[in-house]
C-alpha cells in the first residue's frame, strides 16, 4: 500500500530527533558570571585560598552560587554580573597582586549532561563578550635571535669539523656573522663548510682571514614569515592550554596577530600567558673565572654575570649549551623530597646535542637560565611599549652523568609557579616578543542584548511562518510546522554537537534564512500535492507522488546554496565563516525534516486508508 511508514523511518527519526533535542538541552541553562582566580608567580592557590575568599564574601554582603577549587584554580559562580563585579574588587583586596582574578562565564550544564559530553552552543565575541588582541611581532628581535643563533651553530660546525677559527662574533645591526682564522687554508674550509650547509647565506671574504656570512633577502623574508607563524602556533596552543573555548588566531597584515578569546572579561590572565616569552637556556657555570672581579665589573670575555632568585651573583660560560626551542614536551611534578619540579622532553636534535654538550662535563656545575621579556612603561618612536628583557638563573646543578632526551629542574619557588612555566614551555617559547597594540573588551551585556535581538528575530520570523501555513495549507500546513520546529531543535542539537561551530550574530541571521528555506520546501511539497489532486488523482497517489516529484526539486536547489555557502567558508573569514557554517547545516537539517519528518507525520494521519479528502 502507499504511504505506509516502515519502521526505518520510525527509528531514524526517533534517533536522530531524540540525540539532537539531548545535545540541545545544555542552551536552556545560562552561563554564570563568574571569578576565575589563579596564582601568580610565586604563589599557590590551596584550599585556604578558597575558605579566605568565602569568608571576605560573606563580610561584604555577597552570596556566591558556588566556590570551588578545580585544576588548580578558584572558580566562583554567582547569580548576576553586579555581583560578579563587586567579588572581583573584594577579592583583590583579599588576595593581594600575588593571585590574577578575572571575570569569566561558566557554563551551567548539569553535570549528567556533560557527563555524557553534551555542551551549549559555543558563542562568538559578539554574543558572548570577551576580550579582542591586536598583537605584534618584535622582528627586530626575532632578527637579532637568528644572528645569535647563527654563531653558536657555526661554532659548532666548525669545532665538529676540526676547523680552527679564531672567533665568530655576531654583527646584529647589520644581520651578518664575522668568523676571523689563523690561517688561508681554514678560512677556505670553513667557506665550503658553511655554504655547503646552508645555501641561503652569502659567505663573502671581507678583511684578511675573515669571512662575513650575510642573509640573503629571501632568508630574511623567510625568517620574518616563519616568526609569525610559529608565533601564530604557539599562541593557539596557549590559548587552547588556558581553556577558552572556540578562540579566533588569525594573521593581519605583515607583522601582527588578531586573537579574540570569547567569554574572558579580564585580559589580565590571558595577556600574562599571552604574551610571555618565556624560555630556558643551560649554560655551565664559569668555575675557573674570578666572581669577585666579575662583580667590580671586570667580567671575562668568555662569561657573563647573571643573579639567582635570591638575588646571588653567578657567573656563567657566555656558550650556550642548549635553548628552549628544542623542548617538545613539558610538565609539572615533585622530586623525591616534595619539591615541585618540571620535567623536560627534548627532540631528537636537542637531546643529541645536550648529550655530546654533557659528556665531559660530568662532576661540573651547570645553570639553568629563565629569560623573559616583560613590558615596561617606557614608549618607542611610534608609541609602543617598550619590552624589557629579564634574565635570572633558577637552578644550579652539579651535573652527575651524561643527560640525554629527558631530564628535569628544580629550584621553582611553588607547584603553580612549576606548572605555569611547564604551561609555557609546552606550548612553546615565542620566536620573538608580542605587544599588544589594541585591546578591547565586549561586555556581556552588550553580547546578551545581541543575544536576545536575535532570538526575537528568529521567533518573529518563526511565528509568521507557522501562521501563514496554518491557514494556507490548513491540517497538512500545521504538519508542515511541525516539521519546522523539528528542523529547529534539529539545528540547535548538531551546532551544539559540531567541535568547530561557533554561533555568531552573522550565524543567527543564517538560522532565520535556514528557516524560511525549511518551509520553502514544505511549500513546494504541498504545492505538488495540490497540482496532482487537480489533475484527478487520488489522495494516496497525490501524496506518494507530491513527495517523489519534490524531492528533486528540493535536492537541486538546496546543493546551489550548499555550494555557497561552501564557497563563503573557505574564501571568508570571522563572521561569514560563521554565518557560512550555520547555512550549511541548516540546508542539511531542513531537507532532512522536509522530506522524512513531515512525510511521516503525513502518512501517519492521512497514509494507508481511504481519504475522500486532504486539508490542503
Amino acid at each position: 500500500m502507499l504511504n505506509q511508514n516502515s519502521i526505518w523511518r520510525y527509528l531514524v527519526v526517533i534517533i536522530v530527533m531524540g540525540v539532537s533535542m539531548l545535545y540541545a538541552l545544555p542552551n536552556l541553562y545560562p552561563n554564570d558570571p563568574s571569578l576565575q582566580i589563579n596564582a601568580s608567580r610565586g604563589a599557590d592557590v590551596t584550599q585556604q585560598t578558597v575558605d579566605q575568599l568565602q569568608k571576605a564574601f560573606t563580610e561584604q554582603g555577597l552570596t556566591p552560587k558556588s566556590a570551588v577549587l578545580e585544576k588548580g584554580q578558584v572558580l566562583v559562580r554567582f547569580l548576576n554580573t553586579e555581583d560578579q563585579l563587586k567579588a572581583r574588587e573584594v577579592a583583590n583586596d583579599t588576595l593581594g597582586d600575588n593571585f590574577v582574578t578575572a571575570l569569566n562565564l561558566a557554563p551551567a550544564t548539569p553535570a549528567w549532561l556533560d557527563a555524557i559530553g553534551a555542551a551549549p552552543m559555543k558563542l562568538g565575541l559578539d554574543l558572548r563578550g570577551g576580550v579582542h588582541f591586536l598583537m605584534e611581532v618584535d622582528m627586530k628581535t626575532a632578527m637579532e635571535k637568528n644572528v645569535n643563533d647563527l654563531v653558536l651553530v657555526y661554532r659548532t660546525d666548525l669545532r665538529e669539523a676540526k676547523v680552527r677559527y679564531r672567533a665568530v662574533t655576531a654583527d646584529v645591526p647589520n644581520l651578518k656573522v664575522n668568523l676571523s682564522f689563523r690561517t688561508a687554508e681554514d678560512l677556505a674550509a670553513a667557506q665550503t663548510l658553511l655554504s655547503s650547509k646552508d645555501r641561503e647565506m652569502t659567505f663573502t671574504e671581507t678583511d684578511e682571514l675573515t669571512l662575513t656570512a650575510a642573509f640573503s633577502d629571501v632568508k630574511i623574508k623567510a625568517l620574518r614569515e616563519d616568526a609569525v607563524a610559529q608565533n601564530i602556533t604557539i599562541i593557539r596552543n596557549r590559548v587552547n592550554a588556558i581553556g577558552v573555548a572556540e578562540p579566533l588566531v588569525q594573521r593581519q597584515g605583515a607583522e601582527r596577530i588578531v586573537v579574540q578569546l570569547p567569554g574572558v572579561q579580564d585580559t589580565a590572565r590571558a595577556k600574562e600567558i599571552l604574551g610571555a616569552t618565556a624560555t630556558l637556556e643551560f649554560r655551565m657555570v664559569d668555575e675557573a673565572g674570578d666572581l669577585q672581579s666579575a662583580i667590580d665589573g671586570r667580567v671575562p670575555p668568555n662569561a657573563q654575570l647573571y643573579n639567582d632568585r635570591q638575588g646571588r651573583p653567578v657567573l656563567l660560560q657566555k656558550r650556550v649549551m642548549l635553548t628552549g626551542n628544542h623542548i617538545i614536551g613539558a610538565n609539572s611534578s615533585f622530586d623525591e623530597y616534595s619539591r615541585p619540579q618540571v620535567n623536560i622532553d627534548l627532540d631528537a636534535k636537542g637531546g643529541n646535542t645536550f648529550s655530546q654538550a654533557t659528556k665531559e662535563a660530568i662532576g661540573k656545575s651547570m645553570a639553568t637560565v629563565f629569560i623573559e621579556y616583560k613590558p615596561t612603561d617606557k614608549k618607542d618612536a611610534q608609541g609602543r611599549t617598550i619590552l624589557e628583557k629579564k634574565e635570572e638563573v633558577i637552578n644550579v646543578a652539579t651535573i652527575q652523568a651524561r643527560l640525554g632526551r629527558s631530564f628535569r629542574i628544580t629550584g621553582v619557588d611553588s607547584p603553580a609557579e612549576a606548572q605555569n612555566l611547564a604551561l609555557l614551555l609546552r606550548a612553546g617559547a615565542l620566536i620573538a616578543p608580542i605587544q599588544i597594540v589594541e585591546e578591547r573588551t565586549i561586555g556581556p551585556s552588550l553580547g546578551q542584548e545581541n543575544i536576545e535581538l536575535g532570538t526575537n528575530a528568529i521567533m518573529v520570523g518563526m511565528l509568521l511562518t507557522v501562521i501563514f501555513m496554518a491557514i494556507y495549507y490548513k491540517g497538512v500546513g500545521l504538519v508542515a510546522n511541525v516539521a519546522l520546529a523539528s528542523n529547529v531543535v534539529l539545528l540547535i542539537g548538531v551546532l551544539s554537537m559540531v567541535p568547530g561551530a561557533t554561533l555568531t550574530l552573522p550565524g543567527m541571521a543564517g538560522i532565520l534564512l535556514t528557516i524560511g528555506m525549511a518551509i520553502d520546501a514544505n511549500v513546494l511539497i504541498n504545492e505538488r500535492i495540490r497540482e496532482e489532486l487537480a489533475n484527478g488523482r487520488s489522495v494516496q497517489q497525490a501524496i506518494h507522488e507530491g513527495y517523489n516529484r519534490a524531492f528533486a526539486t528540493i535536492t537541486d536547489s538546496n546543493i546551489t546554496t550548499f555550494l555557497v555557502a561552501i564557497i563563503l567558508f573557505g574564501l571568508g573569514s570571522g563572521p561569514v565563516k560563521g554565518f557560512a557554517v550555520t547555512l550549511a547545516i541548516g540546508i542539511i537539517t531542513s531537507i532532512f525534516t522536509a522530506v522524512t519528518v513531515s512525510r511521516l507525520f503525513v502518512n501517519l494521519i492521512w497514509g494507508g486508508r481511504k481519504v475522500e479528502k486532504l486539508p490542503i
